[in-house]
């Protein structure tokens, strides 16, 4: 029977519910302010835009889930995506809930205080500890600036601490417990987010497999443990943090592809078969063309190679020149280029040799691979030749043209056979959109493909198409695909140039998978990259570490109100002591103890490597790779490097503290340690008005903020 009354009975850690408190009010107070863009707010603000109305995008710089995560922030505060984010300082309008669109990532900031607290308990340190380490990422000024506004770093923070808070709960957790397997997802998952969101986030994830697969190498090493226990909980591992990270990644494209389903300004990246998966933009010219590629069909080709511009292999009524400037003669017979614009000039008419016919026979009969055909220009009748003549720009390989008979002992050698690089049988037929084919040409077996030179002002400025042999050239040049598709039913030229004005169109539904679309987006993603440029505050990995570098975020149009990305100088500086500290100490450590010198009992050796192992390695990972990169870098990349020293600093001072001081020196360091708590906290409130923008300051007060020589504060004299 129910006994009442009722009883539940909980433990609060106040400490713990203090400092998320803080981490709240210091993250969330006062969000909306400036109304106004700020810094990369007007990068990560078109993104969002776009996402709101469900229009294509692709960003090189990471995966979708971060941008997902700021969009749903301005979806719950019901942005419309109708607001131009062209420059910064621009002011929000009446009707963008400035706040909402902040709020996700000041909420993932506030959060990191708490985690950074309870990953320092499971990592065996003290609550005194734990503390310390909330209080430095509380006050840290350059995670505060990050994490109010529209930015994707404090994001990317958060879900790093929750994975490794998770994994360590459940490495701490009673093996007779299945419920810690519920940590070990939620460790799977937030691996998966981090990726997610940057793809600098991978490195954390290969820390935590690393640490992991030790923890998982000891357990197949533990006799106490039955085998059948071994190979579950290897296999509970093995799912939980390699398979379900994957999933969920794979995942966040899913929704990412499916949000995004109308066509875009990005589209041109893409595929032929990938833009007319979406709404609007190419599919509109494709719909309902026919599937199966015939003879007597009208095509344009596009270049696979032509990224990120597109082109069009083209013809026009212009020659090439009888001699070039170097001396070289040439055919003098009909340009064939690839040109980056919609033309009629880029239609052709696919020929069976030996017959007249121009048209579509019925029932169609459709080309195949491995068949031989002719490719005539639809507007000016000359079919597609090559010979061994040196092509302008690209004297290795053979000129390509439209064939002209001037009886100079130049017969035509237009045949080139059908080469379908991705297809599924060997009698596949040849497909608009979805085929990729390779053009040889019989006579020479040289490749028809795009060389991507332009050529001189006789050539228009278009791109050179040459013909080249199979083995000297890139396979990545090579492949063309149908692009628009007609089928032909005029045989005299004067209403075959008036067909190619009207297309005629069958109604046929083809759709690409997901895979497809999924692998072309992550191929886009890793290899299309942005043109850098030189931006006034970027700045090197070295400058990083002593802080010699800022980023003004924002500047009042007409006051000296300003936001600055400035780090608590007092407690970077504690961040890299003990970094060099710990470098040290590990090194003696390890010395004695080949020498036969146990200075720590198994138990907090074993803990010091731990916080090695999560703290030291998870800033190595998170710094190193930057100084391979030749890409523009800021201060703000370095932020997640930084989390982990300040996570190390007071347990590496407990360390101390416990294991290496007398009682005397013990008191001086706590007397040293309370010193450099309460400089931090007022190193914090004087770079307030630069973190937060008020209150406004003068121009002697700003320059008295400035610290360093080659940090840039900003201010007007009056």
């Amino acid at each position: 029977m129910l006994q009442l009354p009722l009883v539940v009975t909980a433990q609060v850690d106040l400490v713990l519910l203090l400092v998320s408190v803080l981490a709240l009010w210091t993250r969330l107070s006062r969000l909306s302010y400036p109304n106004a863009v700020v810094f990369d707010e007007v990068y990560y603000g078109q993104f969002v835009s776009l996402y709101m109305k469900r229009v294509f995008f692709i960003d090189d710089s990471g995966p979708p889930l971060g941008h997902m995560i700021l969009a749903f922030g301005a979806y719950l505060g019901g942005f419309d995506g109708n607001f131009v984010w062209n420059r910064i300082g621009a002011e929000y309008p009446g009707s963008v809930s400035v706040w909402s669109l902040r709020l996700l990532p000041a909420l993932c900031g506030a959060l990191c205080v708490p985690l950074v607290y309870l990953l320092t308990l499971e990592l065996h340190f003290s609550h005194l500890s734990a503390l310390g380490a909330a209080l430095l990422l509380l006050l840290e000024n350059s995670l505060i600036v990050q994490s109010r506004f529209m930015l994707l770093e404090s994001v990317l923070i958060f879900f790093v601490l929750l994975a490794f808070f998770s994994y360590l709960r459940f490495h701490n957790a009673p093996n007779s417990s299945w419920f810690r397997y519920c940590w070990l997802l939620l460790c799977g998952a937030s691996c998966a987010a981090a990726v997610g969101v940057k793809y600098m986030g991978v490195f954390s994830y290969l820390l935590l497999l690393g640490v992991a697969s030790l923890h998982t190498w000891r357990l197949m090493g533990d006799q106490t443990v039955s085998h059948l226990s071994v190979c579950v909980q290897c296999v509970c591992r093995a799912v939980c943090l390699l398979v379900v990270p994957v999933l969920l990644y794979v995942f966040w494209f899913y929704v990412h592809l499916s949000l995004l389903h109308r066509s875009g300004p990005h589209d041109q990246l893409m595929s032929s078969a990938f833009q007319a998966s979406l709404e609007g933009g190419l599919s509109r010219i494709t719909q309902g063309q026919p599937l199966e590629v015939s003879y007597g069909s009208q095509v344009t080709l596009r270049s696979s190679a032509s990224q990120p511009i597109p082109c069009w292999l083209h013809s026009h009524k212009a020659n090439y020149p009888i001699r070039y400037e170097n001396g070289r003669g040439s055919s003098h017979q009909q340009q064939v280029t690839c040109y980056p614009f919609k033309d009629v000039n880029n239609w052709w008419i696919i020929k069976e040799p030996g017959r007249q016919d121009l048209v579509v026979s019925s029932p169609p009969r459709p080309v195949r691979h491995g068949d031989v055909i002719q490719l005539v220009h639809g507007m000016t009748s000359r079919f597609l030749n090559s010979h061994d003549v040196a092509a302008p720009m690209s004297p290795h390989a053979q000129e390509v043209s439209g064939y002209i008979d001037f009886n100079v002992s130049m017969p035509a050698q237009n045949l080139w056979r059908v080469d379908i690089s991705n297809r599924e049988a060997e009698s596949e037929v040849w497909k608009t959109i979805l085929s990729e084919v390779r053009l040889v040409h019989v006579n020479t077996s040289a490749v028809l493909k795009l060389s991507g030179v332009s050529l001189p002002d006789w050539g228009f400025r278009q791109l050179e198409v040459v013909a080249e042999k199979l083995f000297k050239a890139h396979s990545s040049s090579l492949g063309w695909t149908v692009e628009e598709h007609r089928y032909g039913t005029s045989q005299e030229q004067k209403e075959r140039e008036a067909e190619l004005h009207s297309p005629t169109h069958i109604d046929v539904d083809r759709k690409i998978s997901f895979w497809a679309k999924f692998l072309e987006l992550q191929s886009k993603m890793l290899t299309v990259k942005q043109e850098d440029s030189e931006h006034k505050y970027s700045s090197s990995p070295l400058e990083w570490v002593a802080m010699e570098t800022n980023i003004a975020y924002w500047l009042h149009s007409s006051t000296n109100a300003q936001i600055h990305l400035i780090g608590n100088p007092v407690s970077w500086g504690v961040a890299n002591l003990s970094l060099l500290a710990y470098q040290l100490l590990a090194a003696v450590y390890l010395l004695r103890r080949r020498r036969g010198f146990k200075d720590l009992p198994d138990g907090v050796w074993a803990r010091f490597l731990s916080l090695g192992c999560v703290c030291v390695g998870g800033w190595l990972v998170n710094f190193v790779p930057f100084l391979l990169m030749e890409k523009t870098l800021f201060l703000y990349h370095y932020l997640p490097a930084l989390c982990y020293l300040h996570l190390l600093s007071p347990a590496l001072l407990e360390h101390i503290h416990t294991h290496l001081l007398s009682e005397t020196h013990r008191r001086a360091l706590c007397v040293c340690v309370s010193a450099m708590l309460v400089s931090v906290f007022v190193s914090y409130r004087t770079f307030c008005p630069l973190t937060y923008g008020s209150p406004e300051l003068s121009a002697n007060q700003l320059q008295g903020l400035r610290w360093r020589d080659s940090w840039d504060i900003l201010y007007r004299r009056r």
